[in-house]
């Protein structure tokens, strides 16, 4: 098969097109669904990714099926040696937590059911009797050595979860696959593996410096993987829908008009699209197909990183209209736009949701990252990558020499909890139609044969049915799975409400003067009147997704904005600067952490994309987590932040903010000098007795 690239058109080219058309050079070739096929982007590749090669050991996977063959030719540890026997947890049940309402302005009844509230158990046995592979958990094949794409049953389970429900929508023929991984940042770090050949500077040319497209404000640890490897963070500008496609600072302005002597135009695009950290906007269709068709035309891979995709907030889009006065039948009008599927995921709720950009990527140039860290719990270390398939055979080559599969506790009790009783597994599932290089029937088949027959005989294994539970165990399904997502997007939306009404409240510092007005015409006698003083605070959206409320603060409006600031310096006072911006943002920052505030909260400049944006305006933002503080705390620590923002604005001596500066100066040079140290500075000031944490700094 010929392959097929876009076209990519120069600054000079008039080519223009649909928002989901691609241009090709020889036509788009269909696959046997009538669905276009996947393009080839082995030119994106790093050279180390083209260098890697399957593992040898498939070879052998054919010999594994032969019956009553004696197996010397794996090196694995006899699975009776290992020293568990079961693996158990209380868990909950799905119906634990109550949904909220998946559209715009209906009620949300909190109906609580205590039956809910009590623990499930669930069980791994030491062998189960299961002889699918794609259904049978155990201790046996879970701590064995594994597969790199995965626990061959869990990865079943995600794979159809991904396929038949999340996204079964994908244009492109034969539709995505998946690989578990260790995490998000275990796939993204993959994903620069599979991408980006590392440029030193000094050593390799400019023109050839790689490049990372993100929006202007981004979670820091992606830049954190990225730098190292010399990738060039290339920001593109965004409003309250998301990243820009076009106008000044946008996607299509920065790869137009492209300086190649900086590097290479970008072919990467790292985006959270559903409930943004830090800015809590989700991307509508409209904006997506937009940006699509950019990317499309310009050759760039999107990364789209989508740990809140399930945290879509319905009453924040009711609050953002009545925030603006928008009346109730464009609530209404906008409802098409967020929930417009082709294809019905089967369940109301996924239905309601804004889609990936998997639903519309004809190309098969998206890589999605999604983790359990954020639906059950991050320590699992628990994720996956959705893409085309030979996308996933190259990242399989990858974890194959680097981490394997992810923990064989953690995918086992993961699996358990979320298969449940199983109805008869469809091995079609497992893995992608087109895909003869990841988990198909017969390799995954032949994996677990060969991991449950490290012992010599099968009369060595434990009996199955001493150890395998009478009762069908106590799994949610999948129907229960999406029932748990539904219960926690309420949870969570019910906290973003109210620490959103309380910040509401104190956006803004209303003052009165009484003056003396000119004598009362009618009864010839004085009067006084009130001059009401509206001075905004900060102004900010509720968070359409996500987990983080994103403030900006108005600096400016501070008595002592522009103020001479003194420090000092052996003795005498010298001085230095004006009281900007930038000074505020860090003194206010320490002030809400002194006693009677005691609030922690994440400034703009840990998230800026640049450090020219950090200068420009990151200090103007703060970044507050409603989802980590405990319940009695959001309420309180909203009120904190809103009382002590409120006591900071009445501050007039400008020695308060001297003082506040220079102490935070005084512990950045103890602990480096350098800015970066920060988030350290304040993580210790965090650490007081009774502060309430509202930055959520650790993972997020």
């Amino acid at each position: 098969m010929s392959r097929i690239i876009p076209i990519i058109p120069d600054s000079s080219s008039s080519l223009t097109m649909s928002e989901s058309s691609v241009a090709y050079r020889d036509g788009p070739q269909l696959g046997a669904d009538g669905k276009p096929l996947p393009l080839d982007f082995t030119h994106h590749l790093s050279e180390v990714t083209k260098r890697r090669q399957a593992s040898l050991i498939k070879k052998y996977y054919r010999f594994f099926q032969i019956p009553g063959i004696k197996n010397l030719a794996g090196g694995l540890p006899n699975t009776k040696f290992f020293p568990f026997e079961t693996l158990e947890a209380q868990s909950a049940k799905p119906e634990r937590w109550q949904p909220t309402p998946n559209h715009p302005g209906d009620k949300d009844s909190n109906k609580k059911d205590p039956a809910a509230a009590e623990p499930a158990h669930i069980t791994v046995p030491t062998v189960s009797g299961e002889a699918n592979p794609m259904k049978k958990v155990d201790v046996a094949t879970a701590l064995q050595y594994g597969q790199a794409n995965g626990y061959p049953p869990l990865l079943d389970w995600v794979c159809k979860f991904t396929r038949d429900h999340l996204h079964p929508d994908a244009p492109y023929s034969g539709g995505p696959d998946v690989i578990l991984t260790c995490g998000s940042t275990d796939g993204f770090a993959k994903t620069l593996e599979m991408f980006v050949n590392p440029w030193i500077d000094g050593l390799n040319d400019p023109r050839e410096r790689p490049g990372l497209l993100c929006e202007t404000f981004v979670y820091g640890n992606i830049l954190s993987q990225a730098e190292p490897k010399g990738v060039q963070i290339v920001p593109v500008k965004a409003d309250a829908k998301g990243m820009l496609a076009t106008g000044p600072g946008g996607l299509e302005d920065v790869l137009k008009n492209w300086d190649v002597t900086k590097g290479r135009r970008p072919h990467l695009m790292y985006t959270v699209t559903l409930g943004h950290n830090p800015t809590g906007f989700v991307i509508p269709i409209s904006r997506r197909k937009e940006i699509y068709a950019i990317c499309s035309r310009y050759d760039v891979i999107i990364v789209e990183d989508e740990p809140y995709w399930y945290l879509q907030f319905p009453s924040a889009t009711a609050a953002n209209l009545a925030k603006t006065g928008t009346v109730k039948q464009q609530t209404q009008s906008a409802e098409p736009e967020v929930t417009k599927r082709t294809v019905s995921t089967g369940y109301s709720f996924l239905d309601s949701l804004t889609p990936s950009y998997i639903s519309i990527d004809v190309d098969g140039r998206v890589v999605r990252l999604d983790t359990f860290s954020k639906t059950i719990a991050p320590g699992c270390r628990l994720g996956w990558i959705t893409a085309q398939p030979a996308l996933i055979d190259r990242l399989t080559r990858i974890a194959e020499t680097s981490t394997q599969q992810p923990s064989g506790f953690v995918q086992s009790l993961v699996a358990e909890l979320v298969m449940g009783p199983q109805p008869e597994a469809s091995l079609s599932s497992s893995s992608s139609p087109s895909s003869s290089t990841t988990s198909t029937p017969s390799s995954t088949s032949s994996w677990s044969l060969f991991r449950s027959s490290s012992s010599t005989t099968p009369a060595a294994q434990p009996k199955p049915s001493k150890e395998t539970p009478s009762s069908p165990g106590e799994g949610w399904q999948m129907t229960g799975w999406i029932r748990w997502l539904e219960g926690l997007r309420g949870m969570y939306e019910r906290r973003m409400n109210r620490m959103c009404t309380i910040l509401d409240t104190g956006s803004s510092l209303i003052s009165s003067n009484t003056r003396l007005r000119a004598t009362n015409s009618t009864s010839g006698t004085p009067g006084d009147w009130d001059v009401i003083t509206t001075t905004p605070l900060y102004t900010y959206s509720w968070p359409e997704g996500g987990m983080f409320i994103w403030l900006r603060m108005h600096f400016d409006t501070h008595p002592l904005w522009e103020h001479p600031l003194f420090f000092a310096r052996n003795g005498e006072r010298e001085k230095t600067k004006v009281i900007d911006g930038p000074t505020l943002s860090l003194a206010l920052m320490l002030f809400l952490t002194l006693k009677p505030h005691l609030v922690l909260v994440s400034g703009g400049n840990m998230f800026s994309a640049t450090p020219e944006i950090s200068k420009e305006i990151g200090w103007q933002y703060f970044r507050l987590c409603f989802a980590a503080v405990s319940e009695e705390d959001v309420d309180a620590g909203a009120q904190r932040f809103v009382d002590g923002v409120r006591a900071f604005w009445k501050i007039t001596d400008a020695r308060v903010i001297e003082k506040l500066v220079e102490k935070l100066g005084d512990d950045l040079d103890a602990s480096g000098g350098e800015a970066l140290n920060l988030m350290k500075v304040m993580g210790q000031a965090g650490a007081a007795e009774g502060m309430n944490n509202l930055g959520g700094w650790l993972g997020c």
